[in-house]
């Protein structure tokens, strides 16, 4: 079967090691952005139902054990409310030290900071990968497309016939790395800032989630305006037990 002087096979047929290793590495930035794009949705789908779960559930229970209980394992609001509770614990054990010079307050803002920071560092994870491709790819393509261009004129030069059947092959086959480099770049981009939409959608419940944490620690109750808000939205209004004997 002739292969077609017009397509991508005749592209990856006649060019030289250059245009082969750009179509390579064009297909690797492919299958990692598509590979980030996809297991990144997957894990802000999960812990948008965590965040469901940590606004609704945790607070209907009477107790923090089973609050946390609720929110399952691999959650990381779950992993937020027992930061809270060790470092109740860790300041109740260790008066004296020198960490007293810090209020209750202080130490349980410290602590809940420090989770919800190792959270954001999670849904940062290949986020690099990304920005990476998306800013790029298309130079990537781009060089490509100049590389095969002026193979593409130094063979039209050496064979001495400049005949649009003879320019058009050569040339519209470089011109598809420029192509390939935007199809690479454009996925990427649209998922990095539908991603980055979504990180930071976690991360402000997650701060919120931290601050109700914050006040139950501290004072012994949820926030009073969430308090009145979940009231309002659920016949179970049970507030959890003082934290300072769980």
């Amino acid at each position: 079967m002739e292969v077609s002087p017009y397509g991508l096979e005749a592209l990856w047929s006649q060019g030289d090691f250059v245009i082969k290793s750009v179509a390579v590495l064009l297909v690797a930035m492919s299958i990692a952005s598509w590979y980030v794009i996809l297991t990144k949705a997957l894990q802000i789908l999960r812990f948008q139902r965590a965040a469901h779960a940590a606004g609704h559930q945790f607070w209907d229970t009477t107790s923090l054990p089973e609050g946390i209980a609720t929110l399952g394992t691999e959650n990381p609001f779950a992993e937020v409310a027992q930061a809270g509770v060790s470092s109740m614990r860790h300041h109740a054990a260790h008066k004296g030290h020198l960490h007293d010079q810090l209020s209750v307050s202080d130490w349980v803002t410290l602590s809940l900071r420090q989770a919800i920071d190792e959270v954001s560092g999670k849904l940062q994870t290949g986020m690099a990968v990304l920005a990476s491709v998306g800013s790029t790819a298309p130079f990537v393509g781009l060089f490509g497309t100049v590389w095969g261009i002026y193979h593409a004129l130094v063979s039209i030069g050496t064979s001495g016939q400049a005949s649009i059947d003879k320019v058009a092959g050569p040339v519209g086959e470089a011109l598809i790395m420029t192509a390939l480099g935007l199809a690479v770049a454009i996925p990427a981009t649209f998922g990095y800032n539908a991603l980055v939409r979504g990180n930071k959608t976690i991360i402000a419940k997650l701060n919120k989630f931290g601050f109700d944490l914050h006040a139950l620690f501290v004072t012994g109750s949820r926030s009073s305006s969430n308090e009145a808000d979940h009231a309002n939205g659920s016949n179970n209004g049970a507030k959890l037990v003082a934290v300072k004997g769980a």
